[in-house]
């Protein structure tokens, strides 16, 4: 943040025009974005255009953040002069956005996979900086994207506030500081697999959102996709399926929780991904780092960080919407990422079965009735032929599936023509994890 706000100094200083924002969503975190963006930064960064299915609700976040003269736009050239004009532009097409050379840096924030994909794509090869605000896709093609990107030379990358951002700036600055990353974690108050819309309704109704993504993060989806990016970007991988994910008396500190994670496990390998439940400060995130130099550990030690080998470090809060500017002039002025996959996929989300499920039902959206996600190897996920999670919407299945299973791609048929099929099949072929079966 302390060089990326003398960016943005500088930037306006200069005289430079703010950098120009496409938005692809506009629910209860992308109105929030609008009205940072237009309180905080009004003269470095603006958000020219919004595309959602519902546009009442686009023109309503331009509203909620003091502009109320949204022009609805059905074409390139009324998106085009509502935007050379100054006017919010408002658009039911994702693909105007995506693809309009007056936009400079694209943000992806419905949480969707299949529907998100054409217009990350067409982003991407028309120049545009990517960032997402969706775990749910990184995790499912983030390292196929994350090449694309380098391919057209732009930046590919979640966002800060998010938790995978956050998880990204703490694993580097404990990396800055000389000492080793071995765990990236997630500090969560709930984990109920079980939970869904019903469930978490009068929640939802309270704050705002929706219930399918309240239900997302009670039930381990959310949690799984975002360290599942964390992997990703990391070279980590999982302990076991579905993480350790261990659960302690509320109010625990995450210094004392992290007492229960054994150094030689952990030190053994590449470092692994997890989350942990009850812990304060929560929501926040944590790391665990090792340091061989006995002079430093001195030092830790007496830093208060304790004896080693483990050291943990931990960011007590993620502010969502409120940091999301400060990774578009990442991306825009400064060429960084929050986080970013380093290379081939590392661990994937499969679907588990929320309860017993009949041959014939067709598996709803994440967060929903049907299913809930783990964390699972990429490895693994390609041997046994799991099935994605981010792939398993609509797909029905063929067999009775026995409630906490895995569902695996011979438990289901697959709808023809989708986008996350063929992509996943690229994304496999590229990194050398095809599918048994395939």
């Amino acid at each position: 943040m302390i060089i990326v706000d003398s960016a943005i100094a500088k930037h306006v200083a200069a005289g430079n025009p703010p950098i120009r924002v496409g938005m692809i969503g506009a629910g209860f975190m992308a109105s929030g974005v609008v009205l940072q963006v237009n309180t905080i930064y009004p003269d470095a960064i603006r958000i020219v255009a919004i595309a959602n299915r519902t546009v009442e609700k686009a023109v309503k976040a331009y509203a909620q953040a003091g502009e109320a003269d949204a022009a609805i736009c059905d074409s390139e050239a009324a998106l085009s002069r509502a935007i050379l004009a100054g006017r919010a532009a408002v658009t039911q097409d994702p693909m105007l956005v995506a693809t309009s050379p007056h936009v400079d840096v694209v943000l992806e924030v419905t949480g969707a996979v299949e529907d998100a994909i054409a217009p990350v794509v067409a982003a991407i090869e028309h120049g545009k900086h990517m960032l997402l605000m969706n775990p749910e896709l990184d995790g499912t093609l983030g390292p196929l994207l994350k090449a694309r990107a380098d391919k057209a030379g732009v930046i590919f990358t979640d966002v800060d506030g998010d938790q995978p951002g956050v998880i990204g700036n703490l694993y580097r600055f404990v990396k800055g500081i000389g000492v080793r990353p071995v765990l990236l974690g997630n500090i969560k108050g709930l984990q109920d697999p079980y939970r869904n819309p019903t469930t978490q309704k009068g929640f939802a109704e309270k704050w705002g959102q929706q219930p399918h993504m309240v239900t997302s993060f009670a039930d381990g989806t959310k949690v799984s996709f975002e360290m599942a990016v964390s992997a990703n970007a990391s070279g980590m991988t999982v302990a076991k399926r579905g993480m350790h994910g261990y659960e302690f008396a509320p109010g625990t500190p995450i210094m004392e929780a992290a007492l229960k994670y054994d150094a030689e496990e952990i030190l053994a390998g590449p470092g692994i991904v997890d989350y942990v439940v009850g812990c304060t400060p929560g929501p926040g995130v944590w790391a665990l780092g090792t340091i061989e130099h006995p002079r430093q550990r001195h030092y830790l030690n007496l830093y208060k960080l304790g004896e080693g080998p483990l050291y943990c470090f931990y960011t007590p809060y993620h502010l969502c919407h409120f940091e999301v500017p400060i990774t578009i002039a990442r991306a825009a002025l400064l060429h960084d990422a929050a986080i970013t996959p380093i290379g081939a996929p590392q661990v994937e989300v499969i679907t588990m079965a929320k309860t017993d499920l009949k041959a014939g039902t067709e598996i709803d959206m994440l967060g929903g009735y049907t299913v809930y996600g783990e964390a699972e190897t990429a490895a693994i996920t390609a041997a046994e032929d799991l099935l994605p999670l981010g792939a398993a919407p609509g797909c029905k299945l063929k067999r009775d599936v026995p409630k906490d299973h895995a569902i695996t791609y011979g438990d289901v048929e697959i709808p023809e023509g989708r986008l996350v099929d063929r992509y996943r099949a690229e994304q496999a072929e590229m990194f050398g994890l095809k599918r048994k079966a395939a």
